[in-house]
């Protein structure tokens, strides 16, 4: 949600602001917005509603716009409508502080009621102005200069944020400070740079800081100090980041979701590859021992969205093949419900980014209680990498559209790993089986290559339903959980209703929605499953709805049943929801080109969600 870019060096600063900004386009965004100081004249602020395109056309594409130093920023509208007036940066009153922010600040009333009484007045609704005017409020009743302003604003508000600020006092100077929101700070020979993300600055650098929470930083033309919230000057280790610049480029494809569906077989068999050394699974990377594993006697895992939907299926694989409870729960639901955590349990964190909140909130939540934790994040260094006790890595590279597909998949595959080292460890599958498993998840890869080639049919049937109104999935066991996912893919980025439901729920009020003509999915691919899947598949035809059935090569008798079949290659069961994902994704893919829509960037969405 929202995107921060700051530069400083020899360069004019706003084209590389704009071109930054066009990288976190994907974070989702409704107005936009850049401050540019040039030496100690009055900082130049522009702001547009509406796509960035608006905010080159007014700058000129930032030629117009002189100056070394800049701050930019797009917004997703928290307090206050899209508007230029809420867009950011904002300012003081006499324009001496300017800043954008990332963020929440939940006492953002008591703090504008606070600044009134000060004479200090306000231009518009968001938490931002706020918060940028008492920086501007400290920074001038102590005149302790910017280290002491910054860090008694982050003592007084409560929320999250990340923090870009410029003062006139100091030109050439950006002062950043991070509370709970992503930020990553990057520096070259002559210039440096803040961002909310990667793919903002990967053209310019690899060597980047990771600023800690509560900790606050300086960011000059060629160099960078870093503040703990005492003031007191702090050292960070720099970084190299391996990501492939080009992976963040379209690459030929007309969108990234296309792209990004089509890099699967590659960031799955990479996420694999990590993980499997002489044909077993070490963790070692990881830092979870052997005798750790063996202790645990139940599992949580804690996610929002897909990933949540990965928990799902996690629910399904471990528990049949380690024999242990597993306990999936919405973030967001996870520690307000006063969890019953047990001394040997572990929760599992799992997200793309490693910043959505209310994950690192749940993370937070067991490491308080004293229960163990384990990330599975994308971003190397994100928050919750940090925060968790341990860290699995899933290899699928930048992924740019706001629907997720290779992250999801490479998520599975992490839990598949960890499945399989878990019940090898407690001894509920033998070496030989643990063998077996390994070969079948070395398979997947290509078996998902082969999934992609029906591409052509599934684009030819999504366009023939391109105006229906509501779409039903519906499965047993890991299919329910594949069916999930496929319901989300088709509502978030096609905007047409659509749910998923347990088959065996649909005679308990579900199946009253049911009319001639209704589009129903059917996934099946769980072979002790598939003949009562097929028999609810046949209740819902004779009430008039139009059938889609994906099933495994094989299973041809399906075609009596329904009207449009979708064959997937045979894998082992537990692994099948790698493969059946492929053409719900590419069903909701298609689907939103069909209706004309913005794929990459849904209306109302955003790729990470850095708030509650």
């Amino acid at each position: 949600m929202c995107g921060i870019v700051g530069y400083c060096g020899n360069k004019q600063a706003a084209p590389i602001l704009l071109e930054g900004l066009s990288k976190l386009e994907y974070r989702g965004y409704d107005s936009a917005g850049i401050a540019v100081r040039n030496g100690e004249d009055k900082v130049k602020i522009v702001k547009a509603k509406g796509r960035l395109m608006e905010l080159a056309n007014k700058t000129d594409d930032g030629k117009a716009m002189k100056g070394n130093c800049g701050i930019g920023h797009t917004r997703w509208a928290t307090h206050g409508e899209p508007s230029e007036n809420n867009a950011h940066p904002h300012h003081s009153d006499d324009f001496d502080v300017v800043g954008v922010h990332n963020g929440i600040i939940e006492n953002y009333i008591e703090i504008k009621d606070k600044l009134l009484k000060k004479n200090y007045s306000f231009y518009s609704e968001t938490d931002t102005e706020a918060v940028v005017k008492l920086i501007d409020y400290y920074y001038k009743k102590y005149k302790l200069g910017p280290v002491d302003a910054m860090a008694k604003t982050m003592v007084r508000v409560r929320g999250s944020y990340a923090l870009a600020v410029m003062f006139k006092d100091y030109p050439g100077q950006i002062w950043v400070a991070r509370k709970d929101s992503p930020m990553i700070i990057g520096v070259d020979a002559k210039a440096s740079f803040v961002a909310s993300d990667v793919p903002a600055i990967l053209k310019y650098t690899r060597k980047v800081y990771y600023i800690g929470n509560m900790e606050m930083a300086c960011l000059k033309d060629n160099e960078i100090h870093f503040f703990n919230i005492d003031g007191e000057e702090i050292s960070k280790e720099l970084t190299r980041v391996e990501w492939d610049a080009e992976a963040a480029e379209k690459g030929g494809y007309e969108h990234f979701m296309m792209k990004e569906i089509h890099e699967q077989p590659t960031a799955v068999k990479d996420t694999i590859n990590a993980y499997i050394k002489d044909k077993e699974i070490d963790f070692e990377g990881v830092g979870i021992k052997d005798e750790e594993l063996k202790t645990l006697s139940q599992i949580h895992i804690s996610a929002c969205g897909s990933a949540y939907h990965v928990g799902m299926v996690a629910q399904y694989v471990i528990e049949k093949l380690v024999r242990i409870p597993v306990r999936v729960e919405l973030a967001s639901e996870f520690r307000y419900r006063d969890p019953i955590l047990s001394p040997d349990s572990l929760v599992i964190a799992i997200s793309q980014s490693g910043e959505t909140a209310d994950t690192l909130a749940a993370v937070r939540e067991a490491k308080g209680r004293g229960i163990k934790t384990m990330g599975i994040v994308n971003v190397v260094g994100s928050t919750i990498a940090r925060e968790s006790d341990h860290v699995m890595y899933t290899m699928a590279g930048p992924e740019i559209a706001v629907a997720t597909t290779k992250a999801y998949s490479a998520q599975l595959v992490a839990i598949y790993l960890l499945a399989v080292k878990l019940a090898y460890v407690k001894g509920t599958i033998d070496k030989k089986r643990m063998e077996e498993l390994i070969g079948e998840l070395k398979a997947l890869p290509a078996k998902i290559e082969r999934s992609l080639e029906d591409k052509e049919r599934l684009q030819w049937f999504t366009a023939k339903f391109s105006n229906v109104h509501d779409v039903f999935f519906i499965g047993r066991g890991i299919d329910y959980a594949i069916s999930l996912e496929g319901s989300l893919k088709m509502k978030e980025i096609s905007y047409v209703h659509s749910g998923a439901y347990a088959a065996g729920e649909l005679k308990h009020g579900t199946i009253s929605l049911v009319e001639d003509g209704t589009l129903i999915i059917g996934v099946l691919t769980q072979q002790d499953l598939y003949e009562k899947t097929v028999s609810n598949m046949v209740e819902v035809k004779s009430r008039g709805a139009y059938l889609c059935g994906i099933t495994g090569s094989g299973n041809y008798e399906i075609e009596d049943t329904v009207d449009f079949t979708v064959y997937i290659p045979k894998t082992e069961p537990i692994f099948e929801a790698s493969l059946a994902v492929i053409p719900l994704q590419l069903m909701g893919y298609y689907m939103s080109v069909a209706r004309g829509l913005d794929v990459d960037k849904p209306r109302n969405l955003a790729k990470s969600v850095t708030v509650e």
